[in-house]
Order: C-alpha cells, then structure tokens, then sequence
C-alpha cells in the first residue's frame, strides 16, 4: 500500500500552487462543514519532544471537553491543507492535533522550498519507529493537558500516506488510551520487515478503518490481506477498503484529490471515531 511508484505519479504535478497563498481558513473553506458544527478556535502550536520542539497546529471545540485525536501528515507535511482538515474535524466535536513528523530536519510548511519532496523523502530517514513512538508519546501527554481535552476519553489517531503506519505505532504506544486509528492510502502497512505496522496489530486495542488506493492495491494486491488477516486473527474491529481513488486522494490540496471519495472516506472516519 503506496510505494515510491505511487507517490511518483502524484509527485507530477507540482504542489507548489496549492501552497502558496494558501490558508487554513481558505482550506477549510473547500470542506463542507459538519451539520450542527461547533464553533471552534485553532492555534499554531510548539510541543516539546525528546528530539527536540515540534511545531503543530491545534484546533478544538470552543466550549467543553472532548476526545482527543492526534493526526499525521502525509509525505507533504504539516500544511494549510491539514490545518483545515483538522479544523474541520474540530467542528465535528474532537480535540485535534496535526503534527509536524519532520521537526527533526525543518520547520514547516515546506511545500514552496525547491525539490520539497526529494528534501521531505531525505527528512523521511530520520523518522524511525522508534523516534515517532516518542513522539507520539510527547504529542498525548501535551493533548492531556489541555482544557479541551477529556482526559479519561480514549484517544483516536488518523494518518496519511506516511502517516498511515504513524497510526499504529500510536496505538501500541499507548494502548491503554488509543483507541481507534485510521489510515488514508497508507504507506507500507503489510511489509516483509518484523516491524511491519500489520504486525503490530497484536499489541494493540485500537479498532480500525484502513482505506487503500486503488493503485496501490493495483502494485500491492495481497497488502490488503495481510492487514485485515492481522486484524481478525487478533479479534480487533478492522474496516478494510480499497477506494475507487488513487493515491493520495484525501487532503485537499492534492493532485489526486477526490471529492467524492475524500468525502466517502471522511464519513466512515466519523463513523469510527465515535466509538471513543
């Protein structure tokens, strides 16, 4: 499930006008809003980690408390687009956290910088499954300290290309709180590697909704198996789909974006962050 192949074809078109000038205002308003939508404040924020700070973006319900989700970027990172998608997940009643995974090598967003992909595919390196337990760790505590976060709530934790297998290396982290992650054309979930994120499934409590490309599925056909036979062989909730969508067709700045299936996609999330 995506593979330097996949993120190739979506790598053809350039970014960079999606980027500049944008906002987070202007990203959310592409999204329709929730019926019934909380009115909600978001922030640029700085967590501190093992590694050093983190740049993040917060959004969250004005009033109340409520669950907290810790989300990860995909390979494009931190960007207007996420801010919007984690405001407009706010509105929906959660306490949300997009997070910068490449805090280690720059700042974000990082989308205008010439050869922004090559740059973000060395970056990549850095980020061992070790270095993002930590910071999946430092990014809880720092949500649990929150006034809009319920604390005695489980934790729900959505990811994006890069960021998909991010999910499960939250969910093991802290079992005891997350409970529910969601992987959007996820990088690399069924690999041959012992720490493949499918094999992690027996460590955690989390259910799941795993939502594969079409092309990935197309260059990775058995991948799909292989997490949902993780799944069920250790008796968790698992909703494993391939999208009639390419790769990368969820944030709304993508060139793969699609609406319809972006939007598909974000209900079902709706669906299994409730269980919370």
């Amino acid at each position: 499930m995506c593979d330097a192949d996949t993120d190739a074809d979506n790598a053809r078109i350039s970014r960079r006008d999606f980027a500049l000038g944008a906002s987070a205002a202007s990203m959310a308003a592409l999204l329709p809003s929730p019926a019934n939508a909380r009115p909600v404040t978001g922030r640029a924020v700085t967590i501190e980690t093992p590694d050093g700070p983190a740049q993040a973006f917060y959004a969250a319900p004005a009033s109340g408390r409520h669950p907290a989700i810790l989300v990860w970027p995909d390979i494009m990172g931190l960007r207007p687009a996420f801010e919007g998608m984690a405001t407009r997940l706010a509105e929906s009643g959660y306490a949300v956290l997009a997070v910068n995974q490449f805090h280690r090598s720059t700042k974000t967003p990082f989308t205008a910088l010439p050869d922004a992909r090559a740059k973000a595919m060395e970056w990549r390196k850095a980020i061992t499954p070790e270095a993002t337990t930590r910071d999946a760790l430092a990014f809880m505590r720092w949500l649990d300290g929150q006034k809009e976060v319920d604390a005695k709530r489980a934790v729900g934790s959505t990811g994006y290309c890069m960021g998909g297998p991010m999910t499960f290396l939250t969910a093991v982290a802290r079992p005891d709180r997350v409970r529910g992650i969601a992987s959007f054309h996820g990088a690399g979930l069924a690999t041959d590697s012992p720490d493949s994120p499918h094999r992690l499934v027996p460590r955690m409590k989390a259910r799941a909704l795993i939502a594969v490309a079409q092309n990935d599925d197309a260059r990775a056909p058995t991948d799909k198996d292989k997490v949902r036979a993780a799944f069920a062989a250790a008796k968790r909730p698992a909703e494993v789909e391939v999208y009639p969508a390419n790769h990368g067709w969820c944030p709304p700045d993508s060139p793969a974006y699609d609406r319809a299936q972006a939007e598909r996609a974000w209900d079902r999330q709706l669906v299994l962050l409730k269980t919370l």
